[in-house]
């Protein structure tokens, strides 16, 4: 379980092909506080420390998650959001995010407002996923909040401390991103389904 607030970046200095799984050797300052079996945040996609030396950490991922994220898309000195689980009894200063990426989208538009940054994403609406205006999403693992909700496009607000200290300042138009959309939303919108 997270919350979508970036602890820190990460730097990607090695891939490792093995079969359909990725072996991901990543690079941070939290290094020397993590263990084998612990689960980490890498643009929102949970994944679990295989291994750890005295600078780098590696983790696995699977072709499910390869296929499904922008994970594939990973190069050598590629930057990454980062979060470690939440510990149980800390405040949740963003909103409660699974680290399961529903599905990817692409950054359509960037523009500038006043000290401030909006950043459009269009994704496939067939696979049923929603957003709603003022509501919460997870894009690239960074807790945020939802503007000018469409069918299949949604707009961010990015404040100059976010912009600064996660991967947003990398996004290009065409920028390939990760979602996991408001998992009470996604119950909602299952039972309405049903019912």
């Amino acid at each position: 379980m997270f919350t979508g607030i970036i602890e820190t970046l990460g730097k990607i200095t090695q891939l490792e092909s093995e079969g359909q799984n990725l072996h991901i050797t990543v690079e941070t300052e939290f290094v020397e506080e993590l263990k084998i079996d612990q689960s980490v945040a890498h643009n929102g996609v949970c994944l679990t420390v295989v291994s750890v030396t005295d600078t780098s950490y590696t983790v696995t991922a699977i072709k499910e998650t390869m296929d499904k994220t922008n994970l594939n898309q990973l190069e050598i000195g590629s930057v990454v959001n980062l979060e470690r689980g939440m510990k149980l009894g800390d405040r949740l200063d963003g909103h409660i995010v699974q680290g399961h990426v529903d599905q990817t989208a692409v950054c359509t538009a960037i523009s500038k407002a006043s000290g401030s940054w909006y950043f459009t994403f269009q994704y496939d609406s067939s696979l049923h996923n929603i957003t709603i205006e003022k509501g919460s999403i997870t894009v690239n693992g960074v807790s945020l909040t939802v503007v000018n909700s469409k069918r299949d496009e949604f707009s961010v607000a990015i404040i100059p401390y976010t912009y600064k200290h996660t991967n947003f300042y990398t996004f290009e138009v065409g920028s390939v991103i990760n979602l996991e959309f408001d998992v009470i939303g996604k119950y909602v919108k299952r039972i309405t389904e049903l019912g």
